[in-house]
């Protein structure tokens, strides 16, 4: 019998068995980068500024283990690996960053730092599921956060320094974002560009680039999008939101699950 942490009824199988779900990816880790001592601990210090979206890919592949593993032990020893990892990362920041001097001390495994990333995971996923796939009700938004907190315990958070339920964790994303502490420094910056201009992809490939830097600069909060200096304007908001219409009402419900779902998702 399976004894994975997840089935095919939890919302995070649900959710990020989407496809569409995958656009969320960029700007989550924009979300991330976003914090000077977070991308002191997990960007800078690792070297994934030098290949970002292979941070991106490794995360990817923990997570889908996490989320489809069929028993807990793989899972169980992948993320311990993970936290033993964190917990050798340490340093300080070489540049001053709002209220954060140079010369911040960080830790890898600050949970502090891990709750902001696993927020900008969860806060970007579910953003595109809603705009471009369907509503989430008030029961399942809890559902999902609730999927998103055994997570949260596998990086090595506690119960008790996560939010307790959705409405708590959507405060605090909120006051994240109006805090100050998200300050973009020129090496965040030089990833944003990275990430959302010159990504890794063939030359045919480039028009399905260019929706994803859209739909990654039009999602992030208008303030993180100005210090990332990418530009925005109202018609392309409401290109961006016409076509998320026409995505969840006239597009996803009608695609043929092969190109709707992953693999994983895909009903047997």
């Amino acid at each position: 019998m399976a004894d994975g942490y997840f089935t095919d009824h939890s919302m995070l199988r649900r959710v990020i068995g989407e496809y569409a779900v995958a656009f969320s990816g960029p700007r989550a880790l924009l979300m991330m980068a976003a914090h000077p001592v977070a991308f002191a601990g997990f960007f800078a210090h690792t070297g994934a500024l030098d290949d970002p979206y292979a941070r991106l890919r490794r995360t990817g592949e923990v997570l889908d283990l996490i989320a489809w593993g069929e028993e807990r032990g793989p899972a169980d020893r992948v993320t311990a690996r993970v936290r033993a990892m964190h917990a050798t990362v340490r340093g300080q920041t070489r540049e001053a960053a709002g209220r954060f001097p140079a010369g911040t001390p960080y830790r890898a495994d600050d949970p502090e730092l891990l709750l902001w990333v696993l927020a900008s995971l969860v806060d970007s996923a579910a953003l595109v599921y809603e705009k471009t796939v369907r509503g989430m009700t008030a029961a399942e938004r809890e559902a999902l956060w609730a999927d998103y907190r055994v997570v949260g315990r596998l990086f090595g958070l506690a119960d008790d320094e996560m939010p307790a339920g959705w409405e708590d964790f959507r405060g605090y994303v909120d006051g994240m974002l109006a805090s100050g502490d998200l300050v973009v420094t020129d090496h965040a910056r030089e990833l944003g560009i990275e990430i959302v201009m010159h990504p890794p992809a063939p030359l045919v490939a480039r028009p399905l680039v260019e929706l994803v830097n859209q739909i990654t600069i039009g999602l992030l909060p208008g303030d993180l999008r100005r210090q990332y200096g990418l530009r925005w304007d109202p018609l392309r908001g409401l290109a961006l939101a016409g076509g998320a219409q026409y995505a969840k009402r006239l597009l996803v419900p009608f695609v043929p699950g092969r190109l709707r779902y992953i693999p994983q998702a895909r009903p047997a």
